[in-house]
C-alpha cells in the first residue's frame, strides 16, 4: 500500500479562510440588515443607485449582473417600500430610469451605519491600519475577477 502524500505544513492557503469570514460577514450582515427590512442584494441595488446617480433599468441590471426578469423583481421590491423611482425616459419613452428616493437615501446610511458596527465587531483585532491594509489588499485580488466590484 502506497504511503499517503505530505502535506506541506508551510504553505499557506487563504481561500478557506477568505471563504470562512465571507461567511461569518454575510450572517452578521444579513441580521444587521434584517430588522431595516433589507437584503444583501437590496443594499447592492442602494448602493448603486446612490454613487452612480439616476441610471436606466437595464444599466443597473448590467451593473448589478442580473437579468431582465430579476431586476424587475428587485425593484418591485424596493419601489413597494419607496426606496426607488422608476419612471419612463424623457429622452427614449420604451426605458425606464431609476432613481434613488429619500427614504431610499435614509434607509440607506442606517444600513451602512449598522453593518459598519459588524465590521468593527468582526475585525476588533485589526488596528485601524491593518484594517486600511486588509481593504487595499482586497480590492487588488477582486481586480482579476472577471466581475470586478469596485
Amino acid at each position: 500500500m502506497e504511503e499517503p502524500p505530505v502535506l506541506d505544513q508551510s504553505v499557506r492557503r487563504s481561500g478557506a479562510l477568505v471563504d470562512y469570514l465571507a461567511r461569518h460577514l454575510r450572517r452578521r450582515g444579513e441580521s444587521a440588515l434584517a430588522p431595516l427590512g433589507l437584503r444583501s442584494r437590496h443594499l447592492v441595488a442602494l448602493t448603486v443607485l446612490r454613487d452612480r446617480g439616476e441610471v436606466t433599468q437595464r444599466d443597473l441590471a448590467s451593473a448589478l449582473v442580473l437579468d431582465s426578469t430579476n431586476i424587475v423583481g428587485l425593484l418591485n421590491e424596493l419601489e413597494g417600500k419607496h426606496l426607488v423611482e422608476r419612471r419612463r425616459s424623457p429622452q427614449d419613452r420604451r426605458r425606464h430610469v431609476v432613481s434613488l428616493t429619500g427614504d431610499g437615501v435614509a434607509l440607506l446610511c442606517q444600513a451602512e451605519t449598522a453593518l459598519t458596527a459588524v465590521e468593527d465587531e468582526v475585525f476588533e483585532t485589526l488596528t485601524p491600519e491593518q484594517r486600511d491594509q486588509f481593504h487595499e489588499l482586497l480590492v487588488a485580488a477582486t481586480a482579476s475577477a472577471s466581475t470586478p466590484f469596485c
